[in-house]
Order: C-alpha cells, then sequence, then structure tokens
C-alpha cells in the first residue's frame, strides 16, 4: 500500500491565556498569544464552482491568524474523490492525517473514530455554547461523543429547467409514473430527460439511492450490514429493475459513461437535458450569471412516490455529512487555534455568507432567511414538506460496498449486466464486508484490511 504523508511540525506554544479569541462567541474571551503555531488544513474547494467556498473558508483562515499572532494555517487543497476514497484512508491507517480535514460522516468517521484518530470535539462546542446551534450534528456523533462538525447541508432531488417544462406544458410529477410519462414526452420533443454523467460511479448512485428506498425503506440499508436484509431482495432487486428502466428507455444521455460530472449540470443549463438527479452543492453553478438562464429558471422538486413501495414516498436524501474534523495528534496550543476557527467559521454570519454566496444550505439554525435565492427558497420548502429525511447509502454500508455499487450501476448503463446479477455481486462484496468487519473488531493494531475498508485501533483508547 502507498502511504501519503504530510509534513508534520513540531511546534513550540507559549500560551498566556485560557482560551482562543473570537469575536464570534461569547464563550471565547481571553485571546491566546502564540510563539509558534502552525496546522495544516486540507479542503476540496478546488472546482471553478467551489471558488465561492473557497473564500469564505479563506476568509475565515484569515481571520483566525490576524486575531491571532504566530498562528499560521498551511491550506491544501485536493480533489475531493481522491481525499475521501484514497489519501485521507491511507493517513488514518498509519496514523498522520491533516491536523483539519475535511471528512465525510457516517461509515467512514466510524472507522477513523475506530482508530482513535479523530479529536472529540465535544467538550469543545460545549465551552462555545455551539451543541445545541446545529441543524443536526448526528452523522459527527458516536456513542454520544461529537467528532466533527457539518459546514453545510445537502438535499438530493430532481432540478429542472423551467423553459423546457414551461414549453411542453409539463407540470412537476407526484408519481413513478407520472414521472416516466414526463420523460416520455421531453424525449419525444428531443431533449434528454434526465442529464447523467456515470464517468465518476458516485454520481450514477443518486438517483437510484432515492429509488432503492422509496422501495425498501432506510431501514432495509442498515439491515444489510447484519445480514438481515440482502441485495438480492425481492425489494431491492425491484429498485434495480426500476433504475433499470429508465436506461432500458434512453432517458440518459448516450455516451453518459465517458462523461465527466461538471458536464451534468453543462447538459441541463444548456438546455440539452431537461431534467438533473443531483445534490444541492450544485446550486451555485446552477444560479451563476455566467449560465445565461435567468434567475429562477433552474427548479427543483423531490423525487416523486413509488406506489406500492414500503419506503417513505416523501422522503427526502437530506443531511449534514460534510464537514471538517480534527486530528486526535493535535497538542494543547493547536487545539486552542481550533476553537478559535470553529468560533470564526460557526456563526450564523459566514453560514448566511456561505448561503448567499455559495448556495450552501446551512448547517446551523437560521434566526433570519431573507432575500434568499428563489431556487434556494425552493430547496428549503421541499425540505420543509418532507415527511422525514435519511442519508446517502454510501454512509451506511462499507466503503468497499459502495464501490462494487458503482461498478454494477455502470455496468447497467453499458448495459454489461442485468439488475440481477449487480445485486449478487453487489451482495458477495456486503458479505466479505460484513465478515471482515466481524473478524477485525478487537484488534489492538492499526491496519487497513485489505478490500473492506476498515481500519482498525486500539480499543482501549
Amino acid at each position: 500500500m502507498r502511504r501519503s504523508s504530510i509534513l508534520i511540525v513540531v511546534l513550540l506554544i507559549v500560551a498566556t491565556g485560557t482560551s482562543a479569541c473570537s469575536g464570534n462567541n461569547p464563550a471565547i474571551e481571553d485571546k491566546l498569544e502564540f510563539k509558534q503555531v502552525t496546522l495544516s488544513l486540507r479542503h476540496t474547494q478546488i472546482k471553478e464552482t467551489s471558488k465561492a467556498r473557497l473564500r469564505v473558508l479563506e476568509d475565515v483562515v484569515a481571520q483566525t491568524e490576524a486575531e491571532n499572532e504566530g498562528v499560521v494555517f498551511q491550506l491544501e487543497g485536493i480533489d475531493e474523490i481522491v481525499n475521501r476514497d484514497t489519501k485521507l484512508k491511507q493517513e488514518m491507517a498509519v496514523g498522520n492525517p491533516p491536523d483539519i480535514f475535511e471528512v465525510f460522516g457516517g461509515a467512514d468517521l466510524k472507522l477513523y473514530v475506530k482508530a482513535g484518530r479523530m479529536l472529540d470535539l465535544t467538550p469543545i462546542l460545549e465551552e462555545l455554547e455551539l451543541t445545541d446551534k446545529f441543524e443536526s450534528l448526528s452523522e459527527f456523533t458516536i456513542d454520544g461523543r461529537v467528532y466533527g462538525v457539518p459546514y453545510g447541508g445537502y438535499s438530493e432531488g430532481i432540478f429542472y429547467n423551467k423553459q423546457i417544462f414551461k414549453e411542453l406544458g409539463l407540470s412537476i410529477p407526484k408519481t413513478w409514473d407520472g414521472l416516466l410519462d414526463t420523460a416520455e414526452t421531453i424525449k419525444a420533443a428531443g431533449y434528454v430527460p434526465f442529464g447523467l454523467a456515470a464517468k465518476d460511479a458516485w454520481a450514477i448512485g443518486m438517483m437510484w439511492n432515492t429509488i432503492m428506498v422509496r422501495y425498501v425503506g432506510i431501514e432495509a440499508f442498515g439491515g444489510l450490514l447484519t445480514g438481515e436484509t440482502k441485495w438480492t431482495d425481492p425489494g431491492f432487486i425491484q429498485g434495480f429493475e426500476a433504475y433499470n428502466e429508465l436506461i432500458r428507455r434512453k432517458y440518459f444521455p448516450s455516451g453518459a459513461l465517458g462523461f465527466e460530472y461538471a458536464e451534468q449540470g453543462a447538459q441541463l443549463l444548456k438546455s440539452k437535458a431537461a431534467m438533473v438527479f443531483t445534490g444541492t452543492w450544485d446550486m451555485s453553478h446552477f444560479t451563476s450569471v455566467e449560465t445565461g438562464i435567468p434567475r429562477g429558471g433552474i427548479g427543483f422538486f423531490a423525487f416523486p412516490s413509488i406506489p406500492g413501495g414500503l419506503g417513505d414516498q416523501s422522503s427526502i436524501n437530506a443531511s449534514y455529512s460534510n464537514g471538517f474534523g480534527f486530528s486526535s495528534n493535535l497538542s494543547e496550543g493547536q487545539i486552542g487555534v481550533v476553537k478559535a476557527f470553529i468560533a470564526n467559521f460557526f456563526n450564523e454570519s459566514v453560514q448566511k455568507r456561505a448561503m448567499d454566496e455559495d448556495k450552501l444550505l446551512p448547517s446551523m439554525k437560521f434566526t433570519d432567511l431573507t432575500d434568499t435565492d428563489p431556487i434556494v427558497n425552493e430547496v428549503l420548502t421541499v425540505m420543509g414538506q418532507a415527511s422525514s429525511t435519511w442519508p446517502a447509502f454510501d454512509a451506511i454500508v462499507q466503503p468497499s460496498v459502495t464501490s462494487e455499487i458503482g461498478v454494477g450501476l455502470q455496468k447497467l448503463i453499458g448495459g454489461l449486466s442485468t439488475p440481477e446479477k449487480v445485486a449478487q455481486s453487489i451482495q458477495e462484496a456486503q458479505d466479505k464486508a460484513n465478515l471482515a468487519q466481524v473478524n477485525e473488531a478487537g484488534l489492538g493494531h492499526i491496519g487497513h484490511a485489505a478490500g473492506s475498508g476498515i481500519i482498525t485501533g486500539d480499543d482501549s483508547k
């Protein structure tokens, strides 16, 4: 295994106060004076569409440095998929993650906490009086302790080109059959019903995930880890078949397997596709003045119900799973700076700015939602009308299973397999991951179980 490494700076810290400085939180009043404190901070805001989010982060970093003489942040930007699927996992396995890093809550985080790599933020959030200020900390909470803070929320659903819908006299479909009829009308008019970029396997899994939850319910996903449910169960097969029906009817663009993710949104904005199933992280792209789409020209609606399905038919995939984590290797002085960083980043002013400039859904509870963009209002309305919310499948099942799901869906799109065969392959991966998790439990060393995505640590931590 190739081991990535990051420069760890040994720091000499002289603290004259008891807590870091921030004008944003009453719990921080005294200013720390540092002789030399350096923290590495890894982010994934490197895309053209992430410029606004990066500006917010850079401004918070600059503020924290300015308020605390001697503090230096070393920012590193890398690709999100590389960070999550490769580099961070390798660093966690050998015990040298960055000081501050973007991390995905749920299944990923559980592995890192088990290995003893994550800083427990519970006392810090209590000190800063932030514990009750978030919409949800559930995906970063393990055994009652908080190991990360979400910098924003997301919801997944169908973004649509209002001009195309108006041209074709279409209304928002409320049922699966209505969605198929809508897609058929769009296809007959010469448009692509659903934009899709399938080269990156994770992008395929979004709509498929919602279809699956409509059929089997989110509880069935948890049962996969215990063997109570299987990917080859009738409900899961129905979900695979429904997704395959969209492929069979040619509702996705030709050549989707060769398209990079950025091309998916472009298909909608260039009026080649009438709809795209994606997450609200794309809202900034859909509202950019450079697109030529008028303000309010892109709308949003929840995936329709599937009659006969066992899941909550008015639920949505919405969560607060993208956030910042902090290394358990931090010194006392570095933890002091972390407190200042958290206080400067997680407040209503910064969160409101991120929503206005980046269209990032706030992870914190707001007291003021005036003057928001129309598409943000549509998303918030849909989220408010949902009967329940649930996290994405890759926050539940093991990483190796997630990888097999991506491969299987790509095979379906390429016409190289069938729903039954794909389900069987995924179940085989699930069985191996479940067994590996049982075998690795209780081991007292740090390691990366080959093919399982499991990191084990000293359970005495």
